[in-house]
């Protein structure tokens, strides 16, 4: 076998990656970093070593797995100076590919599916590791499925302990919060570890390669060249993350005279939670979250807050749909919001009825306030509440800007998609935006 040679950052990924203490290895940043090369190298190792030993490798989407990190393993394989052939046998129709001692690497896509939105097709993997490729496109509740299935196929035999290698290039979603904020702030768990690599660490790389990142425009530049995962490459996100977390920092001082709210997301099914807020004009003043509910619970959860801090009903705002209607009936004299409903046409608009519904108008509504630095939150909040929070409102984007139609929010479906999770905290905030627009109601005249 001819000697493989890694660039130091993979070497110190690969340390990590066959050590007795690192179970969760994220490994990237920016482009041409050796991310795939890394990822198959360490499987095809694993597997030589470690006869009957079963790992996956997966991606999103399996055309691009095939396309890309495949075609990577094939690379690594020619580098080490085998034949596909004489090493192990690729079935396509399966995915599965077998090598002589009995090992075996699944390859699968890792999409989230609504026909199977428990990722149910994972279950019946015995795995031994896992590699996932440009993780960060992953749903987050794909992820931690494929964890719980690692461990089960010859750890105990080899003295394996689980792997779980995650490559990606910046995103402000699950492989933010994850990796990069941990490592960053040196917060990171025992088991867990992060190696930034950027395609400069990677001397085996075509100097005209890094040439172009370094001519592309600004947002490839800071996110591909530079691996900055804090740089907005979004331009259809409707708020500045910076200004989301500084709602957590804002320490407005309220006047005695603002009234107070609640608004109220109900949790519709599965995994969704309940989020109650109580708000002191647009000061978060409480949250309160119920993962398993009924609703007689919520009732009862909406009323003693309510009594607790004087909320008249007028000022209670609860999500209509679905589930949320029953409470709405139980509480007369509150505002049942319903989110595909009409846009209020309010005083000053340019344009009548310019939103497609009333979800949209408070969304838009909700990030003037926050770009603005007019929302604030209570100094205490649980720091996993605050996270939650800065994810949801980070994944909030306008609908296809470039059509003339119009102005419409992601859906609910499609942010749950990137999330992994409904987004029950931003949509209770926003629920209370409704005495906002409904401040400067314009009333129809014939």
């Amino acid at each position: 076998m001819a000697k493989f040679h890694l660039t130091a950052k993979q070497a110190v990924a690969f340390i990590r990656l066959t050590d007795n203490k690192h179970k969760e290895i994220g490994y990237g940043g920016g482009a041409g970093g050796g991310k795939s090369i890394l990822g198959v190298f360490w499987i095809i190792i694993m597997c030589l070593k470690y006869p009957g030993t079963a790992w996956l490798i997966g991606r999103k989407e399996l055309t691009n797995l095939k396309r890309t990190t495949l075609l990577s393993l094939f690379q690594v394989v020619d580098i080490m100076g085998f034949k596909n052939e004489d090493l192990f046998t690729l079935n396509s129709q399966t995915n599965i590919i077998t090598f002589p001692n009995g090992s075996k690497i699944f390859l699968m896509d890792t999409a989230h599916k609504p026909s199977d939105p428990l990722n149910t097709r994972f279950g019946s993997l015995e795995l031994t590791g896992a590699f996932l490729d440009e993780s960060n496109e992953n749903n987050i509740g794909v992820v931690q499925i494929i964890k719980t299935r690692l461990a089960r196929m010859k750890n105990k035999e080899y003295k394996l302990i689980p792997k779980l290698l995650e490559t990606f290039n910046p995103d402000k979603n699950h492989v933010h919060r994850r990796y990069y904020k941990p490592w960053k702030e040196g917060k990171l768990l025992p088991h867990v570890t992060f190696i930034p690599a950027l395609a400069t660490d990677n001397h085996y790389l075509d100097e005209n390669y890094i040439e172009q990142l370094r001519n592309a425009d600004k947002i490839t530049r800071e996110r591909l060249l530079y691996g900055n995962f804090d740089y907005d490459d979004d331009p259809t996100k409707i708020f500045d993350f910076d200004k989301i977390q500084d709602m957590f920092t804002n320490n407005n001082i309220i006047p005695s005279r603002h009234q107070l709210y609640i608004s109220c997301d109900v949790a519709r099914m599965g995994s969704d939670k309940t989020v109650i807020i109580v708000w002191k004009h647009r000061t978060v003043m409480r949250v309160v979250t119920m993962p398993k509910n009924t609703v007689p619970m919520v009732v009862d959860a909406i009323n003693n807050l309510a009594n607790k801090y004087k909320v008249p009903r007028s000022n209670i705002v609860i999500d209509e749909d679905g589930v949320g209607g029953g409470v709405v009936d139980y509480l007369p004299g509150c505002k049942g919001f319903v989110n595909n409903s009409t846009a209020i046409e309010t005083l000053g608009s340019k344009k009548i009825h310019n939103y497609a519904n009333l979800k949209a108008q408070c969304y838009f509504k909700l990030a003037e306030y926050v770009n603005k630095g007019e929302i604030s939150v209570y100094d205490n909040i649980p720091e996993e509440i605050k996270e939650l929070t800065i994810e949801d409102l980070e994944q909030i984007c306008q609908k296809d800007p470039d059509k003339d139609s119009k102005v419409r929010v992601e859906t609910k479906e499609e942010i749950k998609e990137k999330l992994g999770r409904s987004p029950d905290f931003s949509d209770a905030l926003m629920m209370r935006m409704l005495f906002e627009v409904k401040s400067t109601y314009k009333p129809y005249v014939a």
